[in-house]
C-alpha cells in the first residue's frame, strides 16, 4: 500500500490497483441486473462472520488483500439494484448517477463553502431553486438544503418551525417556550417522534392524528387535536406514506395551519417526486401552501443514496436559525459573495456533496423527458398490472393480472406505487374462525420471506399496521422491474408459502 500515490513513482501500480477495483464493480453491476443471479447470497451474521475474517489486523493487507475484501464485500451485498427487489423504497441503480458519485468521491471536498466546492455549491444552488419552482414557489424564491436522508430533513423543517414562532430557544433553550404540540398522521414516518425527541420537544408532543382507510389523515380530527391543549407549532402533512404510499389533502390541511397559524410542512420524502409527472402531481396539490417540503431524489427519482432536500419558503430562516459564526471558516472578508458559504445554516460541519448525483442526472435525462417516463414507469407497473380483489377474503375469485386467487389487496386503489397484499396459504384458505385464521395469517409473512432470504430469488418486505396482521408491501421503484419480475414475486411467494 506504501507504494500507491502520493508515493514517488506510485502511478503505475496506483492505476493497476484501481483498475482492478473498477473491474470488480463493473462485473457486480452487470451482475446485478442479471435475473439469473441471486439477489442476495444470505447467510446469518455468525455463519458470516466466521466464513471471513472481517477483523481489523495490526498489520497493513497487500493490494490482492484488498482486492479479495472488496470481491467478498459485494458476494455478500444486497443486489439493490436487481429487477426482483422491492424491498424498499430506494431501488435500482442509475449509471449516471454513479458515474457522479464516483466524480464526488474523486473529488472529495465538504460542501461547507464556495472557497473548498466552488461548483458544487453553484450546482446545489440551482437546483434547489428549480425544486422550488416546481413546488409552486414564485421564481424559486426560498431556501434549502441537502441532508444526509429524509428524517433529517423532517428534523430541520421542526427546528425552523419552532425557531420561528420561539426565536429565543435558539440561546435560552426549551425552559423559554411553552409546552409545545407537533401534529402528524398516524401513518408518519417515525422520524417526526424522533426529531421531537432530539429537539428536547418529547415524543409525548407529537400527536398523532387518525387516517382514513385508505391512509389519509383525517383534517377534522387534526383541527379537534389543534383546539385540545398544548401550542401547536407544527404540522407534518405526508405526501406518500412509507407503507400505504397515501397522500394527505394537503388544500384542507394548510386551511387548517392558516387559521391556527401554524408551521405546515409536506414530508413528500417518497411522494414528492411526482411533482415531477404531469400525470400524478395533482396528488400533492396545495403543496406550494406549505412552509417547507421533504423531497428525496433518492427514492423515486432512483438517484443513488443519499440525496435528501429540504425546500423552505422563507428565505434567510435557516441561517438565522443555525449559524454560529465560525470565523475559520465563515470570514466575513472574504473575497467573494458570502450568500454562497452555506455551511453555517446547516446543523453539519462537514457536509457530503449530495447534489452533483441529482444535477447529472437532471442534466442527462430531463431533455428527454427519462426523469418523468421513470416515475411513469413505475406507477403504469403498480396500476396497470396489479389488481388484486379487497379484503374481504372470498374463497373464488379468478386469477387477474399477476395475483392469484390466494392474494388480497390490503386496501383498495393503491395511490403511489406501494401495493399491500396478504397472501392465504392453502393451509388457513378455509379456516372458518376468523380470529383464529388473523392469528395465523400474522405468521404466514415472517416465514415466507425467511425462506425468500435463503433462496435469494427475490425480497419484499412486510409489515403489520394498525388492526391488520402482518401483510407484504411490494415497492415499485426500481427502472429495470417488468411486469414478467411482479409475476415472479407473487409465484414465488405461492412456493415459499404453499406448505404453510
Amino acid at each position: 500500500l506504501a507504494d500507491l500515490l502520493p508515493a514517488m513513482d506510485g502511478d503505475t501500480k496506483t492505476m493497476t490497483f484501481l483498475q482492478e477495483v473498477v473491474d470488480i464493480l463493473l462485473a457486480y453491476i452487470v451482475e446485478s441486473f442479471d435475473r439469473e443471479t441471486k439477489v442476495v447470497d444470505f447467510h446469518y451474521p455468525n455463519e458470516l462472520l466466521q466464513m471471513n475474517n472481517w477483523e481489523l489486523q495490526d498489520e497493513p493487507a497487500t493490494l490482492d488483500d484488498i482486492l479479495i475484501s472488496c470481491r467478498a464485500t459485494l458476494k455478500y451485498a444486497i443486489k439493490t439494484a436487481h429487477p426482483r427487489y422491492f424491498n424498499q423504497l430506494s431501488t435500482g441503480l442509475d449509471m449516471v448517477g454513479l458515474a457522479a458519485d464516483w466524480l464526488t468521491s474523486t473529488a472529495n471536498t465538504n460542501m461547507f463553502t464556495y472557497e473548498v466546492a466552488p461548483v458544487f455549491v453553484l450546482l446545489e444552488y440551482v437546483t434547489l431553486k428549480k425544486m422550488r419552482e416546481i413546488i409552486g414557489w414564485s421564481d424559486g424564491r426560498g431556501d434549502g438544503i441537502f441532508s444526509p436522508g429524509g428524517a433529517i430533513s423532517n428534523m430541520y423543517a421542526m427546528l425552523l418551525a419552532r425557531f420561528k414562532m420561539f426565536p429565543e430557544v435558539k440561546e435560552k433553550g426549551m425552559s423559554s417556550v411553552p409546552r409545545l404540540a407537533a401534529f402528524t398522521s398516524e401513518h408518519s414516518h417515525f422520524s417526526i417522534k424522533k426529531g421531537a425527541a432530539a429537539l428536547g420537544i418529547g415524543t409525548e408532543s407529537v400527536i398523532c392524528i387518525k387516517a382514513d382507510e385508505s391512509g389519509k389523515l383525517i383534517p377534522a380530527d387534526l383541527e379537534r387535536r389543534i383546539l385540545e391543549g398544548f401550542v401547536p407549532f407544527f404540522v407534518s402533512a405526508t405526501a406518500g406514506t412509507t407503507v400505504y404510499g397515501a397522500f394527505d389533502p394537503l388544500i384542507a390541511i394548510s386551511d387548517i395551519c392558516k387559521k391556527y397559524n401554524v408551521w405546515m410542512h409536506v414530508d413528500g420524502a417518497w411522494g414528492g417526486s411526482l411533482l415531477m409527472s404531469r400525470r400524478h402531481r395533482w396528488k400533492l396539490d396545495g403543496v406550494e401552501r406549505a412552509n417547507s417540503v421533504t423531497w428525496n431524489p433518492h427514492k423515486m427519482m432512483s438517484v443513488p443514496l443519499q440525496c435528501s432536500a429540504l425546500l423552505v419558503r422563507e428565505e434567510g430562516l435557516m441561517q438565522n436559525c443555525n449559524q454560529m459564526h465560525a470565523c475559520y471558516l465563515f470570514q466575513q472578508d472574504k473575497h467573494y459573495d458570502l450568500s454562497y458559504d452555506t455551511g453555517d445554516k446547516a446543523l453539519q460541519c462537514g457536509r457530503h456533496v449530495d447534489i452533483f448525483k441529482l444535477w447529472l442526472m437532471w442534466r442527462a435525462k430531463v431533455g428527454k423527458s427519462s426523469l418523468f417516463e421513470a416515475i411513469q414507469h413505475h406507477c403504469n407497473l403498480k396500476s396497470s398490472s396489479l389488481y388484486l380483489p379487497q379484503p374481504c377474503f372470498p374463497q373464488n375469485i379468478p386469477r387477474s393480472g399477476a395475483f392469484s386467487p390466494c392474494s388480497f389487496c390490503v386496501f383498495t386503489q393503491p395511490q403511489h406505487t406501494n401495493v399491500c397484499f396478504w397472501y392465504l396459504p392453502p393451509g388457513i384458505r378455509y379456516m372458518e374462525d376468523k380470529e383464529e385464521r388473523k392469528k395465523h395469517l400474522h405468521k404466514v409473512a415472517p416465514v415466507i420471506k425467511a425462506r425468500m432470504m435463503e433462496y435469494g430469488t427475490t425480497m419484499v418486505s412486510y409489515q403489520p399496521q394498525g388492526d391488520k396482521v402482518n401483510f407484504f408491501r411490494m415497492v415499485i421503484s426500481n427502472p429495470a422491474a417488468t411486469f414478467e419480475d411482479i409475476d415472479f414475486l407473487i409465484e414465488e411467494i405461492e412456493r415459499l408459502g404453499q406448505d404453510l
